[in-house]
Order: structure tokens, then sequence, then C-alpha cells
């Protein structure tokens, strides 16, 4: 069934080029956006003036010698336009041609019909794009979920809240962008390849440069090279960008993913935390706990911290504490063993200066004061080295480069990571990261 319409189609594109038609041409006269010609509707009607207007046909209805389409553009919007044979001279083409899908170029006054219904009263009117294949709604409709997210232009298409909720993830990156500007934050870009991998614990994606002849990896996080920033003598900065994780796929992870990570000199977690919650209440309103991280492991893991292995604590605490954790809650003071790179509490060396932002049982935020003292940071490094060659191999590795500009000197400063597909996921109300971002990791097809 799927082949005969595409052939159907495909002959129809071929008689409109025999009528001389470009099915695809390059110039399209559009003097409105649908939302706003209906938003100005009353004046528009009014005046009988002519608008010009183009999006995709998603509703056609044609009977002898009138036809009604609907069209839709980018605004969200979409209006009825009404085809009449005694006024277009290409009216049987149109009707022996249009598809649903297809996009149309067509210009007249407003008006509004007998049944009330806003519409355009079409003067002139051209396909300006053929389509070759029916949309899902029209054929067979697009259940699956795992199709919907390997075609999300359909998803896009037949779906206008996918639409909403990926337009909305924007305003969030760019309210954000601008929060810390004003704050007197200097955006920053730092390598995506990088030949030690650091920042992070993960697990991280490797490729070979042919060039140099030398094995690069994704970056996991891009902290190390933003401390060096701070280092070479800037005091506020930040970074939105990539961040890749060779990781297993669930409703809060996708492989490659998008974060905030900023830094501040001269400032310690409990100023950062103040400032987070400025910059997040927007998105995340009303009162948030602060809770000590020995205190929300006792309660839930139902033991002291202290008595569990460190290679097994933290996923004690990511399997058995954190989902618990619904309201908007800073936990903090989170063991050293969690949190390598933070500065260490002065009154209980076993703790650092750190704090996770938890709601709904996700982590939306780590932040904490940064390591700066070389000896210590090399003592960790040399830690997760070892952890690495031992086999684990989501371990930070040691890198020499770093520690030599730490030697130079590092001012005191609080750091933070945002993940902004887990925060729009939050705002949107989404079960999962998928929804919110356009086109998520999926197993190949066969």
């Amino acid at each position: 069934m799927l082949e005969d319409i595409i052939k159907e189609r495909l002959r129809k594109k071929k008689d409109l080029e025999n009528l001389g038609r470009d099915v695809y041409p390059s110039k399209i006269k559009r003097t409105h956006l649908i939302a706003d010609a209906l938003g100005s509707f009353a004046a528009l009607a009014k005046q009988k003036k002519k608008v010009f207007i183009a999006g995709r046909v998603i509703g056609l209805r044609i009977q002898g010698g009138v036809g009604f389409a609907d069209v839709q553009d980018g605004s969200g919007a979409k209006i009825q336009v009404v085809l009449k044979k005694d006024i277009l001279a290409d009216f049987n083409v149109l009707k022996n041609d249009l598809d649903i899908g297809d996009f149309l170029e067509v210009s007249g006054p407003l008006f509004k019909t007998q049944r009330g219904e806003k519409s355009v009263d079409v003067k002139s009117a051209r396909i300006i794009v053929k389509s070759l294949r029916p949309l899902p709604s029209v054929w067979h409709g697009l259940k699956d979920v795992e199709e919907r997210f390997r075609k999300r232009y359909l998803d896009l298409i037949l779906n206008a809240d996918v639409k909403e909720q990926l337009a909305r993830r924007s305003q969030i990156v760019e309210y954000i962008r601008n929060f810390l500007t004003k704050e007197g934050f200097l955006e920053m870009e730092t390598p995506i390849l990088q030949p030690i991998p650091g920042g992070a614990n993960a697990r991280p994606f490797v490729t070979h440069h042919n060039a140099l002849d030398a094995d690069f990896y994704l970056r996991v996080a891009p902290e190390l090279y933003l401390k060096r920033l701070l280092i070479g003598g800037f005091e506020k900065i930040f970074e939105i960008g990539r961040n890749f994780r060779n990781e297993g796929i669930d409703r809060d992870h996708n492989p490659e993913f998008t974060a905030l990570e900023l830094y501040w000199a001269y400032q310690d977690y409990e100023g950062l935390m103040k400032f987070t919650q400025g910059l997040l209440k927007k998105f995340i309103p009303g009162k948030w706990k602060t809770v000590a991280f020995a205190e929300v492991f006792k309660k839930f893991a139902g033991r002291d911290w202290k008595t569990a292995k460190s290679g097994e604590l933290e996923e004690i605490y990511k399997k058995e504490v954190r989902p618990k954790i619904v309201e908007p809650t800073f936990v903090v003071d989170y063991p050293e063993s969690i949190m390598p790179l933070a500065k260490l509490k002065e009154n209980d060396p076993a703790l650092t200066e750190s704090f996770q932002v938890i709601v709904n049982g996700v982590e939306i935020i780590k932040g904490f004061s940064e390591l700066n003292d070389p000896a210590i940071q090399r003592a960790q490094m040399e830690r997760q080295e070892k952890s690495f060659r031992a086999g684990n191999p989501e371990a930070s590795r040691l890198d020499e480069d770093f520690l030599e500009a730490l030697e130079y000197g590092m001012p005191p400063a609080a750091g933070l990571g945002l993940g902004i597909d887990r925060l729009a996921a939050l705002v949107a109300k989404s079960h999962s990261v998928k929804e919110i971002i356009a086109f998520p990791t999926l197993r190949p097809k066969e």
C-alpha cells in the first residue's frame, strides 16, 4: 500500500513538472506567520488586506468547484484556506495533484465562513513542496514509541506538544545563559576531543586522530579545562555544551547530553547554593530543603555510610537513597570518595564541601568548593588512576598537565554542573530525558 501511494505521488509530481510547475522553488512569498495572521485577524479582515501564508497541508477536502485545506506553519497555528474554481486558474491542478503533507503558498484576504471559521479567501495558490510519502496519520499512524524517536521529524509534525517541549528546552538554555551573563559570567568553550578523560567518574568514548596517530576521548566533562582558565585569571566562567559518557541508557541518562558547568573564583559551596536557588527558582519554585548526606543515607539506607565499602557507597546511594528524595532538596557534605574533586571539610576530612540538588529522585545539579591543593589533588588522582588500572573503566585518570597547572595556583573557587536535559524533563513533567532530546541515542536497526 505504501509503495502504491509513493508511486501515485511521483506521478503527480511528474504531472506538475510537465505543466511547467516548479514543485521545489527557492523563492517563497510570505507576509505573515499563521499565528500572527490569526492574532490580527479582525484588523486584517476589515482592511481586506491580502496576506501571503505558507505551510504544510494537514487537512484537505475538495469536492466539485470548492476545496478546503488546513495549512500549518512553524508558529504552531493552522488556518483554513478556501480554494474556488471560479477564482483559481490552477484549481483543477490543485484538485488533482495536491495531497496532505504537501507545502502550499497561498494569498488572499482573510474572512469568516458561514460557520464562523477564520479562513483565507485564496486568490492565488501554488504547491511549493511535493511530499512523496504520506504522513503516518494518513497511512497507519505513528504508534511505536521508539519509532517516534527514530523519526522525530514525523513526531514533530503530528504531536504539537513534542514541538512545544523542545522549544521550551531551548528557552531554558537561553534563560540560563542570559541569567549568567547578567551576573558577570563569561561563556567559554573547551575541547571535546581530549587526550586524557577527566572531570567525572565515567567511561569515555575513544576515537583515533589519523593525522596525529593518537587516541583521543570525547570529553566526559569540561571541568579540568575550565579550571585551567581559572588558573589563567578568569574568575566567573561557564560553558553549556555536550558531554559524552559510554554508559547505559535509561530515563535519566543518554550517552551524549547537554550540561552547564560553572566556576566562580573566591566563592564557596554555601554561597553557590544560594546562587543556584536564584538561578533555578523560575523552574523549581517553592522552598528547598537542606539535609546532610549522612542523615539522608541513614534514613533511607538504614545504616551509617561509614560501614559501606568505598566501592559500594555510591551505588547504594544511587539505588537506595537518591530515588526516595522527592521534594527539591540540597543534599550536602558528601563523602570524599564520591566527590574526589571537592575540597575537604576542615572539621571532618572524610567529608567534602559539596552539594547536589535532587528533585523527584533525580540529580539535577552537583556542586562543591573546588579542590585547589596540588598535593591532595595528586593523591586523589593517583588513587583514581590505581582504580582504573585495577579494572574500573569509570575511574578518572591522572592528568599530569592539569596537576602542573594547579601547582601555579588556582584561586579558591566553587563550581557546579547542571544537567540541561534533566532540568528540561523536570519542567516538562516528562518521564524520560528522551522526550526532550530532539534525537536521543537508540540501538541501530538491524
